[in-house]
């Protein structure tokens, strides 16, 4: 199921060239047919939307489109314990992310030159949630509560419709706590379609976010440019660095909690003890046969899982550096003092208590998260991936006559003689 190997300096880089090749192929069948379906709803709107809904969703529906006022009737056809969970875990990630929430600033020069930045919310979002077998409430909250915060004025949600041809109620509920203000019934690289470039009834927007399954990543990545999106997520990892203080059983449970993902997520331990890495085999065993998944995990854990055993905790984060997973869980003795080691990871979780679940639904932090070693260069999604700046500038005819000697000599060494006649007649 899952291998134990030693860090040697060569085995350890050899799991990094497989989890890179994983993450990097593209099926040239799929994007032909997104593009086709791009393309499509580019030129037909709404007639195509319906079509490919009725294809592959095999649904007529009975509403396409509900207005805020209307998600609140599906709390009610919820658990209602669930319900109350999911506003606890909505107010978690509203305090989380209000402390992103970024102001306009200005500042002023003695000579009575002004200049600052202005910072403002995009006009219109849009966000994709699965909403089939993969219904996932919590990727409401944690797509639609920052943009939110960062006070996008529209925020509209697609997602797609039941065999009956009515909304996951779930999805719904959550959208509803979350203050989204339209919902669409679509799904798939159809919907990605509409908001990318508008139809009859769905507005295109400026940014679109949310997971989905190959067809709707491979949409989102074509449409790029187009529009913003959040990022081209890859498939799930967790990495673990632990020392001889860690529990075997906590290790086991919190790997097989992102093996269960998919056949290509990746979970992998890195540790300075024989015995930890030895038990952790032993109870990856036990509990995964017990658990609704466990085909997935097996066939997750024999491609991309492996435990690694090495000398010491520097080689340990130099190495989950290295891999710069989406998630990092440091259980050691004292995870504080590694937390400035730390540098590439999606998002860290300190100590024994502190499992990756608990960041995916309820603790307050983004669980929209870089993949596939992108985590060296780029960010979880935040109040910031909803916004917009623009900066601004007011001179006095005394503060340009400071300066315009200098904009002069620059604009002609660039041989741009008319950005310097511009200043020129000013003068």
């Amino acid at each position: 199921m899952i291998n134990i190997t030693y860090a040697d300096g060569k085995c350890e880089y050899e799991l990094l060239d497989r989890l890179k090749k994983r993450s990097g192929e593209v099926n040239d069948k799929v994007t032909e047919t997104v593009n086709t379906i791009l393309s499509d709803v580019k030129n037909n709107g709404d007639k195509a939307v319906n079509a490919y809904t009725l294809k592959f969703d095999g649904a007529v529906l009975k509403k396409t489109m509900f207005n805020y006022d209307e998600l609140e009737q599906f709390c009610a056809l919820c658990d209602q314990d669930f319900i109350e969970s999911l506003k606890k875990a909505a107010k978690s990630i509203f305090d989380f992310h209000q402390e992103q929430k970024q102001r306009s600033w200005l500042v002023t020069k003695e000579n009575g030159v002004i200049m600052g930045q202005r910072v403002r919310g995009l006009t219109r979002v849009g966000i994709y949630v699965p909403g089939g077998t993969a219904a996932y409430p919590s990727s409401v909250l944690m797509n639609a509560i920052p943009a939110k915060i960062a006070g996008v004025k529209e925020l509209i949600m697609t997602t797609p419709p039941m065999k009956d041809g009515s909304p996951n109620p779930v999805i719904m509920a959550a959208a509803y706590i979350a203050g989204v203000d339209r919902v669409y019934l679509t799904g798939g690289a159809q919907a990605i379609a509409a908001l990318a470039y508008g139809t009859e009834t769905i507005p295109k927007v400026d940014k679109i976010v949310g997971p989905g399954n190959i067809y709707v990543a491979t949409a989102k990545k074509l449409v790029y440019g187009t529009v913003d999106i959040d990022m081209v997520a890859g498939p799930s990892e967790i990495l673990i660095v632990a020392d001889s203080t860690a529990n075997p059983k906590y290790l086991a449970a919190d790997l097989l909690s992102q093996a269960e993902h998919d056949v290509l997520a990746s979970a992998i331990l890195i540790t300075t003890n024989k015995p930890i890495a030895e038990e952790t085999v032993k109870e990856i065993e036990i509990q995964a046969s017990k658990l609704s998944r466990k085909d997935i995990i097996n066939q997750s854990l024999d491609n991309y899982g492996v435990v690694i055993v090495c000398d010491n905790l520097d080689i340990a984060m130099d190495l989950a550096n290295e891999i710069a997973p989406e998630h990092l869980e440091i259980c050691v003795k004292n995870p504080m003092e590694y937390i400035g080691r730390a540098d590439n990871a999606g998002s860290v979780f300190l100590g024994n208590y502190s499992p990756e679940p608990l960041g995916d639904y309820y603790a307050g932090p983004n669980h929209v998260l870089p993949t596939s070693s992108t985590a060296k260069f780029f960010s979880p999604l935040s109040v910031d991936s909803f916004i917009k700046k623009s900066s601004f500038i007011y001179y006095t005819e005394t503060g340009l006559k400071d300066v315009s000697a200098d904009v002069i000599k620059i604009a002609d060494t660039e041989g741009l003689t008319a950005h310097a006649n511009s200043i020129k007649v000013r003068l």
